[in-house]
């Protein structure tokens, strides 16, 4: 059903960390009429466990927006507040999976925000998954809800070319610009009447973006040097991809953010660290893995030279 002068979009936007806020921003200053924001609940965070709003709530706050804060997307005095709201269009962004009461509830329905190309990379950790796998083309998607996870019909989607150096973080920032101009197109042509739904094509081999937990960030320096490589920058800044140093006896976790290949035959065993004047470097299958970027127990994050000053290092210490 399109929308008329008479019937105008009402948005209900639903998101929590910064990549949502760009989409919120974009949708606003398209002028088009957010009547409420959804996110999630204040939450002690950091080391002083100081009560921290989400990146959604402080942005809407500034701009005057009706925010609610459900724990319980079931509640029933939730579902009333969001009914009263009188909302015909809902947008999620990096939110929750949200129960069917939720998102059948507006005229035009609810769709997504995905940082992929559809039906590829279904899950929690899209833009992480994409880096490690190798891709070179990822992209975003706007779909509309349903009952399982990203599976619903599709409305528009954006390619975008992942570079050889890109960390998960240079590439979220890229998406989340694409994304947030993909949203406000998608949000035009439901207003106008002229979106469609593609159904996904499950024919292909899917590959999935699970949540990436603490043993999936663990470095394997037996795999490919490529595959360290990708590995490393597609958990880069956040979570961190780490590994244990095994120096003068003792064995310490350390996080690597940033490497560079140099793809060389040598004689030297795998995970050896070695110092040279101004590199730090571990030997793998196919050559060297250049550590560029790292943070040792305890510290914060270094650049290598920064790292060189201070670590002594034995002859026989390795990575593991």
């Amino acid at each position: 059903m399109s929308t008329s002068k008479n019937n105008p979009l009402r948005i209900v936007f639903m998101g929590t960390p910064d990549f949502a806020v760009g989409t919120l921003k974009s949708i606003l200053e398209a002028d088009f009429n957010v009547v409420g924001v959804i996110t999630a609940p204040d939450r002690p965070a950091g080391r002083g466990r100081k009560v921290q709003e989400s990146a959604v709530k402080q942005f809407a706050v500034q701009h005057n927006l009706k925010v609610l804060q459900p724990t319980n997307l079931k509640d029933e005095a939730f579902l009333e507040e969001l009914k009263n709201l009188d909302a015909n269009l809902q947008v999620v962004v990096a939110f929750r999976m949200l129960p069917k009461a939720v998102w059948q509830m507006p005229e035009h329905g609810t769709f997504n925000l995905h940082a992929s190309l559809l039906p590829q990379y279904r899950g929690a950790a899209p833009i992480n998954w994409a880096i490690i796998n190798g891709e070179t083309v990822t992209g975003v998607t706007t779909f509309f809800i349903d009952e399982k996870i990203d599976t619903g019909t599709i409305a528009l989607q954006k390619e975008e070319k992942i570079l050889p150096d890109d960390s998960a973080g240079s590439l979220h920032d890229r998406l989340m610009e694409v994304g947030a101009d993909l949203v406000v197109n998608t949000c035009k042509q439901i207003e106008g009447g002229t979106i469609t739904r593609q159904a996904q094509d499950e024919r292909m081999e899917l590959k999935p973006a699970p949540k990436i937990h603490k043993d999936t960030c663990r470095i394997d320096w037996n795999a490919s040097i490529e595959d360290i490589y990708n590995h490393i920058r597609g958990l880069s800044p956040y979570p961190g991809a780490w590994t244990q140093l095994i120096n003068d006896g003792k064995t310490d976790s350390m996080k690597i953010f940033k490497t560079r290949m140099e793809r060389t035959q040598h004689n030297e065993m795998i995970g050896k660290l070695m110092m040279e004047k101004k590199s730090l470097k571990v030997a793998v299958k196919d050559g060297f893995i250049s550590l560029l970027e790292l943070q040792l127990p305890g510290k914060r994050k270094m650049q290598v030279n920064e790292v060189l000053n201070g670590l002594k290092l034995d002859e026989e210490a390795y990575l593991r």
